[in-house]
């Protein structure tokens, strides 16, 4: 009889090489991070790629009118090297916004496709009233009544993307409709939009009647100008996002659509209701989101020259890219539970567990998020979810019946697999809860296995088995 003596690794460098395991399997959970990223990008060229043909993110301001005055300045004068100062007449452009303007908005949704990919665009009807007066202290303003040049006087809209402008515009002064032309648009829109040559010679009350078809993607913008703004906005998109300098007083959200209503005073606005200045183009995000910087941090870096804006965004209700970013972080806590659960039923029940069997376990939970990004793209996320977790489930149930031995310790393996998708699931719906739920579930596990290894003995080198 022949006795050959074999050592055992201590529980202690089982527990190195497991976790060493898992460290090198956050080589290829970062490579599908950066697989995310690199189809969220192929998504947003391909979105972009639709709203080519069709109009951006829309930004609309208006009615604006627009008259020329002459003034006087002084001016430096070099000559026969020496510096003088003299007095020129020069041209400039009186801003007057409206006392009042109340427009509606109703915006039809549209989606289209370029393979798998989607973008959400839209039809949108534009129609309001406003109304104009001169200011009665109108020199206090620096500006002299008598020079002001009444004949070249414009009525100003704008939209920041005037392929938008597919289905004309209307305006009416007091009634009487007028010629419009295209270009010349407020500063807000980067000048794109439509105008017209007013008469009007400010000796009374201007009532503007305006209206326009618009298209455009992902978002609608409102620049507020002048005394009081007021805007009522609906569509029967179910997933609005409201963003901007402003939020809605009323809104309403149901399965059918929404509905809501904006009011701007002049005194949330802080500009003069006659300016010499036209204020530039707002920050708008044109992903449809709501706006997240801060408008005092935004005028400190810009000098007070941008526009304030409210933004109503079509947006996805899944965003699936999102979705699958955020389920890949929690990626090394499938990892660090399935090889803990391994482990110890090669420390506490007998079980022998090979590096290699680790890193195939591994592979497959890694494999996971391949699975679900590319199903994802085609069927949705939900059901993505479900085809992918169902398939890794099943595959790594079925290893580990072999790896340990047992089918009665697959089925807990299986079982474990399954509360921890489900548990993603929840906490990737469950966004502002999910670092509390992850918390606490983390101290039951650690809880729960250091009752279960309280009598291993780390440090022991191990146990000599006689193999006859």
């Amino acid at each position: 009889m022949s006795e050959e003596i074999r050592k055992e690794r201590s529980p202690g460098m089982k527990l190195l090489f497991a976790a060493l395991v898992g460290f090198v399997l956050m080589i290829p959970l970062m490579m599908v991070y950066a697989l995310v990223w690199d189809r969220q990008d192929q998504s947003n060229t391909a979105q972009a790629s639709i709203n080519a043909g069709w109009g951006g993110a829309q930004v609309i301001a208006g009615p604006l009118v627009v008259v020329p005055y002459k003034t006087t300045e002084q001016q430096n004068v070099e000559q026969d090297g020496k510096t003088t100062v003299r007095t020129v007449e020069v041209e400039r452009q009186l801003f007057i916004s409206p006392t009042e303007n109340r427009l509606e908005s109703a915006i039809e949704p549209k989606k289209r496709r370029k393979s798998i990919y989607s973008s959400v665009l839209f039809e949108a009807e534009i129609k309001g009233k406003a109304s104009f007066e001169l200011p009665a202290d109108l020199e206090r303003f620096g500006v002299v009544r008598e020079k002001l040049l009444w004949d070249r006087a414009e009525l100003r809209m704008g939209a920041s993307d005037a392929r938008g402008l597919t289905k004309g515009g209307k305006l009416l002064a007091n009634g009487e409709a007028l010629a419009v032309q295209p270009g010349k648009g407020p500063a807000a829109t980067s000048g794109q939009g439509f105008f017209a040559f007013l008469p009007w010679d400010g000796g009374e009350r201007l009532e503007i009647d305006y209206s326009f078809g618009l298209r455009g993607s992902r978002a609608l913008s409102l620049v507020p100008r002048g005394g009081q703004t007021s805007w009522q906005v609906a569509s029967s998109w179910a997933s609005p996002s409201f963003g901007g300098d402003f939020l809605p007083e009323d809104r309403e959200i149901s399965d059918s659509g929404f509905k809501a209503s904006y009011t701007v005073d002049k005194l949330a606005l802080g500009k003069p209701p006659v300016s010499s200045d036209d204020l530039g183009p707002p920050q708008i995000d044109e992903s449809g989101k709501a706006n997240l910087y801060s408008s005092a941090s935004r005028y400190e870096n810009s000098g007070g020259g941008q526009s304030l804006a409210v933004t109503v965004g079509l947006v996805e209700p899944v965003d699936l890219y999102s979705k699958v970013d955020r389920s890949v972080k929690y990626g090394f806590l499938f990892i660090g539970f399935t090889f803990l659960a391994f482990l110890l039923f090669d420390v506490v029940a007998g079980a022998r567990v090979a590096s290699a069997e680790y890193l195939l376990t591994g592979a497959g939970l890694v494999l996971f998020f391949v699975l679900l990004l590319a199903f994802a793209e085609v069927i949705g996320f939900t059901a993505a979810y479900l085809v992918a977790s169902g398939g890794v489930i099943g595959l790594l149930t079925a290893y580990s019946a072999a790896v340990l031995k047992s089918w009665k310790r697959a089925r807990f393996i299986g079982a474990l697999l399954v509360g921890l998708y489900a548990l993603l699931f929840v906490l990737l719906n469950l966004e502002a809860w999910s670092l509390l739920i992850g918390s606490v579930l983390l101290f039951v596990a650690l809880a729960g296995v250091m009752y279960a290894t309280r009598g291993v003995d780390w440090s022991s080198v191990g146990r000599r088995e006689a193999v006859e």
